[in-house]
This record gives structure tokens, C-alpha cells and sequence, in this order.
């Protein structure tokens, strides 16, 4: 799967990654490869990303996370990764 995470000024991560998991706004869940499409929003919490060799985190405040043929993006606010 190819994700791409970003807020409206800055990319903070793009690449190849096995999992990801979300704060969704009803709870936290989780994206494997061949996911049904889905478009949902986030609340705050952390983001989760999983690429097969390295997990990285990214504290968020919200957002909003799109899931389609096995292509993510991440519209993030707030992190606070001091990236």
C-alpha cells in the first residue's frame, strides 16, 4: 500500500507501508492492503504507521483519512512530532 501523509502546509511521510492505524472519531481501527474504500475522519490521538521494517508515530489532532484501491492519504492537524 502507498500512503502519503500531510497537513495543508507541510508532507510529513510517503511510502510503502503494511498497516496503518487511525484515531477514528468512534474509535481507533486499522488499514491492511485490499481495504474497502472508505473516507472518514479522525479525532486526536495517534497515528500508527507500519512500513515492514520501522513503526512511526504521529500525534494528531484531528484530520481526515481516505482509503481507496490501495492508496491512503492522511490530511493531518496538529502534530506534534517537532517535525
Amino acid at each position: 500500500m502507498h500512503i502519503e501523509i500531510i497537513s495543508p502546509d507541510k508532507s510529513f511521510f510517503k511510502g510503502e507501508i503494511k498497516s496503518v492505524t487511525v484515531p477514528g472519531r468512534k474509535g481507533e481501527f486499522q488499514v491492511l492492503n485490499d481495504h474497502a474504500p472508505i473516507i472518514s475522519t479522525m479525532g486526536a490521538g495517534q497515528v500508527t504507521v507500519n512500513t515492514g521494517s520501522d513503526v512511526l508515530l504521529f500525534d494528531i489532532t484531528g484530520g481526515v483519512i481516505e482509503v481507496l484501491k490501495n492508496r491512503i492519504i492522511l490530511l493531518i492537524e496538529g502534530t506534534d512530532n517537532g517535525s
